[in-house]
């Protein structure tokens, strides 16, 4: 079968004024809502900035407006399926043709609290069996899945897999083994102390069971790592970077730290050295930057790229020596790795504290291009720029505007709600077919720390599916 290739639900944040048709700048990057980490790529297939054009959109539903969280939108043959929020907070399932605009719809028995983490994750297997996995924030396992292939009425609340380790999760994410297998990964435990548990699919007798027996990185009840990945490389190799957190608090991340794995067992870091089974915090072979807590390192602000040789590119922020924040891009150099600042700011992101926080800095994956490195940044309330560096050095050549990916019809605001943001995700079984995308828009409010918002509240918004063609 070779190796399958998924994108997962990649939520894009844009910032933008509350005026009528305003057009909200794109922040372009992987991010969950700057929950505990970006939904990852297992191969990149992104919708790539170009001259698409909008052929259909598609209304789903009516979803809350007043705080964000993350949808899912999965593609598979002929069937399309959205999986969201109503206005009630509960799940809902909706499928349709995709020679049909008309939608069917199940309710799953499961209401989501004011928590942007609590996303939903959609897979259809090879079989055609629907799985959804949603609504977890520290809190067991909440797992539906289609007794018929393909049929939303056929969906069963299961909420558990293999019955172990189930009790305490947060971020599901479907994907794709090195021999085409599904494979299903969380986090067990809490902020501060858990673990990542990875399970697999036996798409024939429909049974899961662990894909490994220990955890793959280990906070040894003390820390638990945030994690970007795993990212299936074009070098054939599963990439994997994070950073280690102590406790709840965001500025508690330090430790930037990668590794990689041709069978996602067995783990070695960029020198090709075996790290420890479980990866723990005194693996120092597999540390990229040993940044110490409260130094600017944050979860969602670490990003994997590749240069023109295959190599690993990371592309990070931390605080310089006058506590300022700023871009860095490393490499592994002579067996080391080498960072190299990227910018000059008079600025800083002080974040702190539990919850999910409001992004005031994101960064897209470090891309090559005719010998030069970009990585978009999208700072709040600031134009979104890129910054350009020499592929073979990272020396820094200056900045530049970002390429807009999207029509503009698709930035603007329909709300005149003050604070409202467009939010827009790809479709996880990114199409073959590079001429045609369809991505997830509706509009919300910025997170509120996982809080309920009170006084006046903005209507509820409509989420649509944008069907894009070059």
């Amino acid at each position: 079968m070779g190796i399958k290739r998924i994108l997962y639900s990649t939520l894009l944040f844009a910032a933008a004024s509350s005026v009528t048709a305003q057009t909200a700048p794109s922040l372009e990057g992987a991010v969950l809502l700057a929950t505990a980490k970006t939904t990852h790529l297992n191969q990149s297939k992104a919708v790539e900035p170009g001259n698409y054009k909008i052929k259909r959109v598609v209304r789903v539903g009516d979803v809350p407006a007043d705080f964000p969280v993350n949808f899912a939108l999965y593609t598979k043959g002929n069937c399309q399926y959205v999986a969201y929020y109503d206005t009630l907070h509960k799940m809902v399932l909706a499928s349709r043709k995709l020679n049909q605009k008309k939608w069917s719809y199940k309710s799953l028995e499961t209401k989501v609290p004011w928590d942007s983490h609590n996303y939903i994750s959609l897979f259809v297997d090879e079989a055609g069996y629907i799985h959804v996995v949603g609504n977890m924030h520290s809190s067991p396992l909440v797992y539906f899945k289609s007794s018929k292939p393909w049929d939303i009425n056929s969906m069963q609340a299961l909420h558990k897999m293999t019955g172990k380790e189930e009790d305490v999760t947060t971020y599901p994410e479907f994907m794709y083994g090195p021999k085409g297998e599904t494979l299903f990964h969380y986090r067990y435990g809490r902020s501060g102390n858990g673990y990542e548990v990875f399970n697999v699919l036996d798409v024939s007798s429909q049974k899961w069971s662990r894909l490994i027996d220990k955890p793959l990185i280990d906070g040894e009840g003390e820390r638990n790592a945030y994690m970007q990945g795993p990212i299936l490389g074009p070098d054939g190799y599963f990439h994997l970077l994070w950073v280690w957190r102590e406790t709840p608090d965001c500025s508690s991340n330090h430790t930037l730290s990668y590794a990689r794995s041709k069978d996602l067992v067995h783990w070695e870091n960029v020198n090709g050295e075996k790290t420890g089974f479980p990866i723990t915090l005194k693996d120092s072979c597999v540390v990229v930057d040993a940044t110490p807590e409260k130094g600017g390192l944050i979860n969602i602000g670490i990003k994997l790229g590749f240069d023109s040789s295959n190599r690993v590119m990371v592309g990070y922020h931390k605080y310089d020596d006058k506590g300022n924040t700023q871009l860095y891009l490393s490499r592994n150099e002579g067996g080391k790795w080498n960072a190299v600042k990227q910018t000059s700011w008079d600025y800083r992101w002080d974040f702190k504290g539990g919850g999910t926080i409001v992004n005031e800095l994101l960064i897209d994956a470090p891309v090559v291009k005719d010998g030069k490195v970009t990585m978009g940044y999208h700072r709040l309330n600031l134009k979104d720029a890129q910054i350009i560096a020499d592929e073979n050095t990272f020396a820094p050549l200056g900045e530049e505007s970002i390429p807009s990916v999207y029509p503009k019809e698709m930035e603007k605001l329909d709300s005149a709600f003050p604070g409202m943001l467009v939010y827009k995700i790809k479709d996880s079984a990114s199409a073959d077919n590079n001429k045609t995308k369809y991505v997830l828009r509706w509009e919300a409010l910025s997170p509120n720390r996982d809080q309920k918002r009170t006084g006046k509240l903005p209507q509820p918004s409509v989420l649509r599916v944008y069907e894009l063609q070059k």
